[in-house]
């Protein structure tokens, strides 16, 4: 079985038993892994320990139960293994930033989330640390010939924004052209979840109206990691993944007005394997890395 597929069953696994007491030991056992190996193998597969991914799940479950007024909240708590009343109303407060109570009081609501997805991607194991594979490479200059436009990587929508503007990408071009595409995104501000992006194609065109440009992306050195599936939720799995990477990697960021490159390997599919390039700075690394 793949490692993101255990992650797969395991999720559901928890899903299904909420309301039993729910351990390392006893997850780790249902698939014959060892508890050490399963603990750093969610980690890295699903940015949180086992023990936060189940309390999230258990809060997640009580706002239907707390809707059913007919169940007391000490009902609840007991019911999905909070320990106590107090214990189930502080990790509620924590994550909704609301008590449980106000959910019984009229217009409060608190969107229930569906099970996550498990992005899939390789990873390797560094000295019993596991992380999304890696590669320090050269991402050779390029030019690429596309359209610009601006996403919010916070909201929804973001991806079928990029899928749009690929499509308008299309339509201005030659149908006999393939090969790969480029996503380049740079950062508006500081901390911002919105980025400036630039959907294109390493071809030299020619193309006459607004928001097409040619840029001339630079060399850079960069982490590459691979993934496969949908346009990948780089809010989320991507920031991670990095930060686990410079963590184990002793390697740091470095100060690019480019902050990724998504590279997929046909312009006409964007629901396949892809690389992501972050920058980072050129610094020598351990012979074991």
């Amino acid at each position: 079985m793949e490692h993101y597929e255990v992650i797969e069953k395991a999720l559901i696994n928890i899903e299904n038993n909420l309301e039993r007491p729910l351990s390392l030991d006893s997850v780790a056992n249902s698939f014959n892994i060892s508890k050490y190996y399963f603990h750093r193998l969610f980690s890295a597969m699903m940015g949180c320990s086992l023990n936060q991914y189940i309390l999230s799940r258990r809060l997640n479950s009580s706002v239907k139960l707390i809707q059913n007024e007919n169940l007391s909240l000490t009902d609840i708590a007991y019911q999905l293994n909070f320990g106590t009343p107090s214990s189930f109303t502080r990790a509620f407060k924590r994550q909704y930033g609301i008590a449980p109570s106000s959910l019984r009081e009229k217009n409060v609501t608190v969107p229930l989330a569906p099970i996550p997805l498990v992005v899939k991607r390789p990873i390797k194991n560094i000295n019993g640390d596991i992380v999304t594979d890696f590669t320090l490479t050269e991402f050779e200059a390029i030019q690429v010939c596309g359209i610009a436009f601006e996403v919010d990587l916070a909201t929804d929508d973001y991806k079928t924004k990029i899928r749009s503007h690929s499509k308008m990408l299309l339509n201005n071009i030659d149908e006999t052209i393939s090969g790969s595409c480029y996503v380049i995104y740079s950062n508006c501000q500081p901390n911002s979840t919105r980025f400036k992006v630039l959907f294109g194609i390493p071809h030299d065109l020619q193309i006459d109206k607004p928001y097409y440009f040619n840029i001339d992306v630079p060399q850079l050195f960069c982490a590459r990691f691979r993934y496969f599936g949908d346009l990948l939720d780089i809010g989320d799995v991507l920031v991670t993944d990095f930060a686990r990477f410079l963590k184990i990697s002793k390697q740091e960021p470095e100060n690019s007005h480019i902050e990724l490159i998504q590279v997929f390997k046909n312009i006409h599919t964007l629901d396949s394997d892809y690389h992501i390039y972050v920058p980072i700075k050129k610094l020598p690394i351990d012979s074991d890395v």
